[in-house]
């Protein structure tokens, strides 16, 4: 178990197999997964998991179990991923979260640790979050964490067209691209 850093009340780390029954508490629960239309079956959530250890392994990061301090629960996963859009990856932080734990401030808690090891650890000059536009409660979280809607892109899934913002937010200090 590789933990990646810690907040006030949670640490991030690794996902590991024993986490499986719990990414299936957040990508099979419908109301969690709205924004995505769907819940997912046993085999994208395998998918998922997957996916997620290669990222651990090719980039070193991706998204990462957010776990409770004091009584160890799995809260949910926040993390870093690279994004396409037009061709182009930027470096995004995600988010999903167990139904019982929203708003009670941990995923703003973990967006915000996210976008400053972006910033400290692996020298990022932006990042970003790339948000459904009914998905009012993530948009929420990426605000509180400094970030604002740089433009909006439609993403094909899972056979719809699906309206997305695209917020942003520059390291301190970064004075942004020539003039």
């Amino acid at each position: 178990m590789k933990i990646i850093f810690e907040t006030t009340r949670m640490y991030l780390r690794e996902l590991t197999e024993n986490d499986y029954n719990d990414l299936c508490e957040i990508l099979q629960d419908k109301n969690v997964m709205y924004a995505y239309e769907h819940s997912f079956s046993d085999a994208e959530v395998k998918a998922w998991y997957d996916k997620q250890i290669g990222w651990y392994n090719e980039y070193g990061y991706g998204l990462w179990a957010t776990i409770d301090k004091k009584n160890k629960e799995f809260l949910g996963q926040c993390g870093l991923t690279l994004q396409k859009i037009d061709g182009k990856e930027y470096l995004e932080i995600g988010y999903l979260f167990k139904k019982k734990h929203w708003s009670k401030g941990y995923a703003t808690e973990a967006v915000l640790a996210c976008r400053n090891y972006a910033f400290t650890e692996l020298k990022a000059d932006k990042v970003y979050s790339i948000i459904r536009t009914n998905n009012v409660l993530s948009q929420n979280v990426a605000k509180r964490a400094g970030m604002k809607i740089e433009g909006e892109i439609i993403k094909h899934y899972y056979n719809m067209d699906m309206p997305h913002y695209i917020y942003a937010i520059e390291a301190p200090g970064n004075p942004g691209p020539p003039v």
